[in-house]
């Protein structure tokens, strides 16, 4: 329940009456015609600058040489097998970006098209992984007004003529249409995912128009807000589509309900599945809907971009018998093949007419690279959930994928070890009647690269995690019959969405610890879903070899027991951990991000079928983490390398940052267990904290804040600003506080002081570190950076220990350098930083999404806050030296040589 919002703590940025005039607003007053009194807005003539690219210093690339020749390897071997590799910093796009970009269109998991606020449709991303940025100028909306009887008539393309390639003399293309629109009286207002162009007497100086343009994003609706589709409700235009692979077919419709148009059926290339694009308009009694199925942009067959827009100027229609036609000749490779859909009306004086038209595409299969197949499934804080679309997200359902369910049995057959134990168990309503089964799968033949050996080494690694081998006798099925506890009877498919469309990996974990607020609060089963794929993730291995780059050592692809970083890339779920920069089962923030947040969804939805599949999942990440703590007093270590989120800062010892996650996670992990009635484990998890939290506050609190980490480098007292990431999750849990009130607020009041106020007068958000002399952190790249996301972050952070003010003047930082007039212009495409100068890395960016959990604080959940709190120093019955290794509880477990689920996507060749 949303009970305040962002918008009660910010003055209005842009009053409406600044940019459309008072008469035609009250013109507009109608069915919704008029912008919202909170928008980002936008003249059409405002210039878009190119935006600046971060660069490493020379400092930094010496320290990054040797990485940098290995990630130019990678690139070039993945180029050589047609892929794209997660993480290229050496190809650029040939359409430079620019401050351009609007709401984009489309629902959620079904391919997204961006509109910039000045009308062209661009940044493409139909194929999974895949983003095509350059905007298609040929895609437009036009009007053609006649009055008087012929003696006056208006034509124009509604968006400003400025753009790169109009203009061509003699074009018989596009460059012949009038593009009369100048844009100083039209002015574009955004609220995702709704957008509004107001043409204020532009072209016709006696005519006001307003543009609607609406995309099915509707939260708690899982069903509409997958569809491939956009609604533009405009006065009059007219619109088309184009590609040049080759092989297309136009095809005119007419829609038993009145809706009217061009089917626009695109062999896609390199073997993606194909894609139909739709664009169609209502008919009314008053609209007039005709078509011209095909036209192109050069001289040829059909007729040209000028004879079209010649056809509109004179009779401001179209033939009515070209919906007769039928489907068109397919085109010629490099050819381009257009379709106009026109929408004609009369308007009375000082009457008003509404027409609608709608672009909506199907694409029903879903590919990736390594061809895995799948059928697809059913104001700043508003405006930050343009990545939910714009974020290459894909949503599918639930079924095996095509490749894997022909080929499953023989997969695993050849593939697994020989025996793979999984034990599960039930657990009664009360949390406390606990019962073990198991189910062992025995292929009939081991695998080549299985032995022996490595089934031994493999124990003995298990072993030293503190994961118990609880083998019980074997009952032997095939793998395709082991039930899935995963599975969910409200099913909402699986979701994937990408950590950023330069950095191509999908629900990366560390990023999706911050974005995952707005999934919670809005579609909260796609975010259980999210959770489950991880927690299963846990409980498998994945033994296929990978080459870090940054170190050059070789290590196996996913390590039981540890988090992955992300889903993959070409082959999601099957091929987890594309990020192959350091090996992330090292990292020592992952782990407990995922108890975190498995905690925070438990409380927040109450679900306890939920809390009862992850359970194991969440024991095991946690024993797992163990094996970090090297001096036994209950706090894991980093081990001196970038272990973490912040993958380019390395940290040595206890760490403020992965130290805090660490703590926040055995609160959270008790309190879990107490609800699921594992009551020993939640006892261990309370022991620990308390011997660990006297770790972590002598060996980092300095009186005003925490250190960077223990260590004794030159930034080891430093001021991050994600030091109390920790504290965040646990009071946005209902949890208590992990420190004293005194310790949380002067710390933030650190970051507030020295982070935010101390960079730009606190105009670009919270700096990454920042020494206590007052100098900014330069000890790599992203200790002098100001991350978005963890910026919002700890503005919701100080709102949980009550500090409103601060937290708004801290997140008025981003709004100021992304989305105002006077700042970098990253609207709509934020990046996950940008450096003091403003220059941006990685645009379109996951973490930004922690905008969400600032709303998150000001209205926390009515199950958290009636929720009973767990006082995690209450009733400790054990020795602080216990260890989670040596507990025996009946609680459901799964055995050292668990590998896969049956009816699960995994394949482990371990």
């Amino acid at each position: 329940m949303v009970t305040t919002n962002l918008f009660h703590y910010r003055k209005h940025s842009w009053p409406t009456e600044e940019y459309i005039n008072r008469a035609t607003l009250q013109l507009f007053d109608f069915d919704s015609a008029a912008p919202p009194e909170h928008a980002w807005r936008r003249k059409l003539n405002s210039h878009a600058n190119l935006l600046k690219e971060f660069s490493v210093t020379f400092r930094e690339a010496i320290k990054m040489v040797r990485l940098g020749i290995r990630l130019w390897s990678y690139v070039r071997e993945e180029a050589s097998h047609g892929r794209k590799a997660p993480i290229d910093p050496f190809t650029r796009e040939s359409c430079k970006p620019s401050a351009s970009h609007g709401v984009p269109l489309g629902g959620m998991g079904s391919g997204s098209i961006s509109r910039g606020f000045r009308g062209e449709f661009k940044q493409w991303q139909i194929v999974p992984g895949s983003c095509e940025p350059s905007p298609i100028m040929a895609n437009q909306f036009s009007i053609f007004v006649s009055r008087d009887g012929g003696n006056k008539s208006y034509a124009s393309v509604l968006a400003p003529g400025q753009q790169e390639g109009i203009g061509k003399a003699g074009d018989p293309g596009i460059s012949s249409w009038d593009w009369n629109l100048s844009g100083q009286h039209s002015t574009y207002h955004a609220l995702f995912p709704r957008a509004w162009t107001i043409y204020d007497g532009e072209p016709d100086p006696d005519l006001k128009i307003s543009c609607r343009q609406i995309s099915p994003f509707i939260p708690h609706n899982y069903r509409e807000s997958s569809l491939p589709a956009a609604v533009f409700v405009y006065t009059n235009s007219i619109g088309g589509v184009s590609h040049l692979s080759g092989d297309h077919i136009n095809e005119p419709f007419v829609g038993e309900d009145g809706v009217s148009g061009v089917l626009l059926h695109h062999k896609t290339a390199k073997g993606n599945p194909p894609v139909t694009f739709a664009i169609g308009a209502c008919e009314t009694q008053n609209v007039n809907v005709t078509v011209l199925p095909c036209f192109g942009l050069s001289e040829g067959s059909y007729a040209t971009a000028k004879d079209m827009w010649a056809q509109m100027v004179k009779e401001g229609q179209f033939n009515r018998e070209n919906f007769n036609c039928g489907p068109s000749m397919p085109s010629s490779v490099g050819e381009t093949l257009c379709a106009a859909v026109s929408a004609s009306t009369w308007v009375e004086p000082h009457g008003k007419c509404t027409v609608a038209f709608s672009l909506a595409w199907s694409s029903p299969k879903v590919k990736f690279k390594k061809g895995s197949s799948y059928n697809r499934y059913k104001f700043t804080l508003f405006n930050e959930l343009y990545f939910l679309v714009a974020g290459g997200t894909v949503w599918i359902d639930s079924t095996l994928p095509e490749r894997m369910a022909n080929g499953r049995r023989q997969k695993l057959t050849h593939e697994e070890g020989p025996d793979a134990s999984v034990i599960e168990a039930q657990v009664g309503a009360d949390g406390e009647n606990i019962e073990r089964t198991t189910v062992d799968s025995v292929s009939a033949h081991s695998s080549a690269n299985s032995s022996d050996e490595s089934d031994e080494s493999s124990h003995e690694e298990n072993a030293s995690q503190g994961v118990q081998d609880k083998r019980e006798p074997n009952h032997s099925l095939h793998p395709l019959a082991v039930p899935d506890p995963f599975i969910d009877s409200d099913n909402v498919g699986r979701f994937l969405y990408l950590e950023g469309v330069e950095y191509i990996m999908w629900c990366t974990y560390d990023v999706h610890f911050y974005a995952s607020f707005a999934l919670l609060e809005l579609f909260p089963k796609i975010e259980l879903s999210i959770q489950r794929e991880f927690a299963k993730a846990v409980l498998c291995e994945d033994g296929r070899k990978v080459k870090f780059l940054a170190e050059g050592n070789v290590g196996i692809r996913k390590v039981r027991g540890a988090i992955p970083h992300d889903l993959g890339t070409h082959d999601p779920w099957n091929e987890m951990n594309a990020y192959n920069i350091h090996d992330t089962s090292k990292w020592k923030d992952l782990n407990p991000k995922f108890v975190l947040q498995v905690y925070r969804d438990f409380a927040a939805t109450g679900d306890m079928g939920f809390g009862v599949d992850v359970w194991p999942a969440v024991r095991t990440a946690m024993e797992y983490m163990e094996q970090f703590d090297r001096d036994d007093d209950g706090l894991i270590e980093n081990d001196g390398f970038p272990d973490q989120t912040y993958d380019t800062w390395t940290v040595h010892g206890v760490s403020a940052y992965c130290g805090g996650l660490w703590l926040a996670a055995l609160q959270a992990a008790a309190a879990m267990a107490l609800q699921l009635g594992d009551k020993y484990f939640a006892e261990l998890c309370k022991s620990k904290f308390v011997k660990a939290k006297v770790a972590y506050e002598s060996k980092l609190w300095n009186g005003s804040y925490f250190n960077y980490d223990s260590g004794s480098s030159s930034n080891s007292k430093s001021i991050q600003a994600d030091q109390l990431a920790g504290q965040w999750y646990t009071a946005s849990s209902g949890l208590p506080p992990l420190f004293d009130d005194l310790k949380i607020k002067s710390s933030l009041q650190k970051v507030y002081d020295f982070n935010v106020m101390r960079v730009k007068g606190g105009k670009i958000g919270a700096v990454n570190g920042m020494h206590p002399n007052g100098k900014v952190d330069e000890t790599c790249m992203q200790s002098r950076e100001v991350w978005t996301g963890v910026t919002y972050g700890v503005a919701a952070t100080m709102i949980l220990a009550g500090m409103e003010d601060k937290a708004f003047a801290t997140a008025e930082g981003i709004f100021t350098a992304g989305w105002s007039e006077e700042g970098y212009g990253y609207w709509f495409q934020t990046p996950e930083g940008w450096t003091m100068d403003g220059h941006y890395r990685s645009l379109v960016y996951m973490r930004p999404l922690s905008i969400w959990g600032m709303q998150w604080a000001l209205s926390l959940p009515k199950a958290i806050l009636d929720a009973p709190k767990v006082n995690i120093m209450e009733r400790l019955m054990l020795s602080p030296s216990a260890r989670f290794s040596q507990n025996e509880s009946g609680v459901r477990r799964i055995a050292t040589k668990a590998k896969c689920f049956g009816n699960s996507v995994f394949n482990c060749s371990c």
